[in-house]
């Protein structure tokens, strides 16, 4: 056994490339090594939606994989991790997944993930979407896979968009059972929950058009 679990983590071409460069940073400090693998197509996307180049988020990682590298180690189900997440997950990436189709290291090991009976996160990015799609998901969904599309939770009430990326990473990494600190859970916190209201009593109800204050 190593000191430290390993994690892989997917960046594949679908916008929200800042996820998996923010959930590197997140793993830094976490006792996890992390295994990095990037489609070509998310090094295009990082130079529309980042100021980063490629080699700045490889470095955010332990250890890097090249895309095209299917010999690499977490090709293998014999090197143990403890599960993989694709931030994000393409409709491509998604549909080589959902059929087997190991054609980049990314698919692979999610396959391996798969067949081993790791835990496999698929953070899928797009919208609206078609039959197709959700077939998609619904194949994977059925192989073990976790679909988790990056949806803000507008209960935690974020003030930047930061804090909302922070927050969904935070409940993607609870999946892992990784405390990051950046989730504001229901109920933990009076205060900003408002949980400390009567929990019965029925909120006055709006009518269409009517103003709320602001």
């Amino acid at each position: 056994m190593t000191e430290k679990e390993r994690l892989i983590v997917g960046i594949s071409g679908a916008s929200g490339v800042i996820y998996g460069i923010r959930l590197l940073e997140l793993l830094y400090d976490l006792p996890v090594e992390t295994h990095l693998v990037m489609t070509r197509p998310a090094e295009l996307v990082l130079a529309t939606e980042s100021d980063l180049a490629p080699k700045d988020v490889r470095a955010l990682a332990d250890v890097t994989h090249p895309i095209g590298n299917m010999g690499a180690v977490i090709s293998s189900g014999s090197f143990r991790t403890m599960g993989m997440v694709a931030a994000p997950c393409s409709m491509k990436s998604l549909a080589e997944i959902a059929t087997g189709m190991g054609s980049t290291l990314l698919a692979r090991a999610a396959d391996v993930t798969l067949k081993e009976r790791r835990r496999l996160v698929l953070m899928v990015r797009e919208t609206p979407l078609h039959s197709g799609h959700l077939r998609n998901m619904l194949n994977v969904s059925h192989m073990g896979a976790v679909i988790a599309p990056p949806v803000p939770a507008f209960y935690a009430k974020p003030e930047s968009l930061e804090q909302m990326v922070d927050h969904t990473l935070g409940r993607i990494l609870d999946l892992f059972g990784l405390e990051s600190g950046t989730v504001r859970r229901w109920g933990e916190d009076e205060s900003e929950t408002g949980s400390h209201m009567d929990q019965n009593a029925e909120a006055a109800p709006v009518k269409l058009g009517e103003k709320t204050g602001t």
